[in-house]
């Protein structure tokens, strides 16, 4: 099924944004178009988690417009899924796979109703989805790490969305789990637009279709590529890439420029 949606899913425009004094994004310019699958990197506090937040309206800039799907975010929130990097949920809790799925069917107003059919069905196809249906019985505490990041994103999925923002989907999971992951969330590029906060540069190449790099300012490259630039700006230090068969090489200098790898 291909994109429902076509056309610009999200745009900043000089967008500032600080938590009490300190400036965290400064007059940064962004757009996602439908049908992209757009990888954001930077170090940690450069921003990251803040612009997905203020794309979803759950911040407001202190400086210039967020839209999406060309509304207000708080219009349009409910066209996204969003998965956070810190879902709250204990895992040994009891509730079932179906069960967390369903909760992705809750919405404004929705707490104390029960769920239909049509609830049930929709929970079900988002786990099947994700290759999680056959554990719609089980526990959380009876998955794997990356079994309950897949049961996370149906949950997300279970609400119909036309574009899904997660971050750090795979973190604590196991690289065999990671590469599941980012292969699930590819096919879901199929039928919708996803945005995904991710430390691991090396899925880059594989999986999306632009970058973003994020570290107060921001670099928006329409294409699976890492560039020297982007690196300077996300990590300002040196940055060492392994690929299988190869040595370390170091696409980033040492602080001096002395040392180019």
């Amino acid at each position: 099924m291909s994109v429902r949606f076509q056309g610009e899913v999200a745009r900043l425009q000089h967008v500032s944004y600080a938590y009490n004094s300190h400036t965290v994004l400064e007059n940064v310019d962004l757009t996602i178009s439908a049908g992209d699958f757009a990888a954001v990197i930077g170090p940690n506090g450069g921003g990251k988690t803040t612009l997905l937040k203020l794309l979803l309206g759950l911040l407001k800039p202190r400086s210039g417009t967020v839209t999406l799907f060309g509304q207000a975010p708080a219009k349009a929130a409910h066209r996204v899924g969003y998965v956070p990097q810190d879902v709250h949920i204990n895992r040994f809790f009891p509730l079932t796979v179906l069960e967390l799925a369903l909760m992705g069917r809750l919405g404004p107003g929705r707490l104390l109703r029960r769920y239909s059919a049509k609830d049930l069905t929709a929970a079900e196809a988002a786990l099947d989805r994700m290759e999680m249906l056959a554990y719609r019985k089980a526990r959380l505490d009876e998955l794997s790490g990356g079994q309950r990041q897949r049961v996370f994103i149906a949950r997300a999925l279970a609400s119909e969305p036309e574009a899904l923002f997660l971050d750090e989907p795979a973190a604590g999971v196991d690289s065999v789990g990671q590469k599941d992951l980012y292969s699930h969330l590819k096919e879901l590029n199929d039928r919708m637009t996803i945005l995904v906060v991710t430390h691991d540069l090396l899925v880059l190449s594989t999986y999306v279709k632009s970058v973003v790099c994020v570290n107060r300012s921001l670099v928006h490259h329409p294409s699976p590529e890492v560039t020297e630039n982007m690196l300077r700006l996300g990590y300002q230090c040196p940055v060492e890439l392994l690929g299988h068969g190869h040595l370390p090489h170091r696409v980033l200098p040492l602080h001096g420029g002395k040392d180019r790898g």
